[in-house]
C-alpha cells in the first residue's frame, strides 16, 4: 500500500487553518491598511497559486495534468515532510509575530517590529513557510499543474510583501530600513 501523501497534507493544511482562525481572533486593533484594490490583486494571485495545487485540473490546459513525479512512497514521504516543515515554519513565525499579525497588509495599533525567531533571517517567514508547504503538497500530487502553484503563490506574496514593506517603512523608518539590509524578504538570509 502506498502512503496517500495528499490526504496527509490535506489534514496538515486543515489543522493549520483551524489554528490560524483561532489565532486570528487575538490580534491588535487596526491603525492603517492597504487599499482595497491592492488587497484584491494579491488575493487573486494567492488564490490562483493555491488553486493550482488543490483545485481540479485547469479546464483549458489539459497538458498541465501530466505527471512529473511518480506516485511512489519516496515522493509521498518527501512531500509530506516538506509540507510539514513549511507549515511548521509558518506557525513558528506566527507565534513570534503574536498580536501584530493580520491577514491583510496593515499596521496595528502599538505595532512592534519583530526581529527574533525566524524574523532574524527573513522579514516575511509566514510567506516563506506557506510557499514551502505548498511545494511539498505539489510533490505529493506530482503533476505539472501543481508545480506551478508555488511560483504563483510566491508572486502573490511578493506583491503583498512590497505593500507591507512600504507600511513598515512609514511606521518604523530607519529601524525598518536597517532591518531590510540584514534580512531576506521571502527567501531567508542566514548570517
Amino acid at each position: 500500500m502506498i502512503l496517500n501523501g495528499l490526504r496527509v497534507c490535506n489534514y496538515l493544511w486543515l489543522g493549520f487553518a483551524v489554528i490560524w482562525l483561532i489565532w486570528a481572533m487575538r490580534t491588535k486593533k487596526t491603525q492603517s491598511r492597504a487599499s482595497y484594490s491592492s488587497r484584491v490583486l494579491y488575493g487573486v494571485i494567492t488564490f490562483a497559486g493555491f488553486y493550482m495545487v488543490f483545485g481540479n485540473m485547469v479546464p483549458w490546459a489539459g497538458r498541465l495534468w501530466i505527471r512529473l513525479l511518480p506516485h511512489a512512497l519516496w515522493a509521498q514521504v518527501l512531500g509530506v515532510a516538506v509540507t510539514t516543515a513549511g507549515l511548521g515554519f509558518a506557525v513558528w513565525a506566527r507565534i513570534y509575530l503574536g498580536s501584530n499579525w493580520s491577514g491583510i497588509a496593515m499596521v496595528k495599533v502599538g505595532h512592534e517590529l519583530i526581529r527574533t525567531g525566524p524574523y532574524r533571517w527573513v522579514r516575511h517567514p509566514i510567506y516563506s513557510g506557506l510557499i514551502l508547504a505548498l511545494a511539498g503538497t505539489a510533490i505529493t500530487v506530482g503533476r505539472l499543474q501543481t508545480f506551478l502553484g508555488p511560483p504563483i503563490l510566491y508572486l502573490g506574496f511578493k506583491y503583498k510583501s512590497l505593500i507591507e514593506e512600504r507600511l513598515m517603512t512609514e511606521t518604523f523608518g530607519n529601524a525598518y530600513e536597517e532591518y531590510r539590509q540584514t534580512t531576506g524578504a521571502i527567501v531567508p538570509r542566514f548570517h
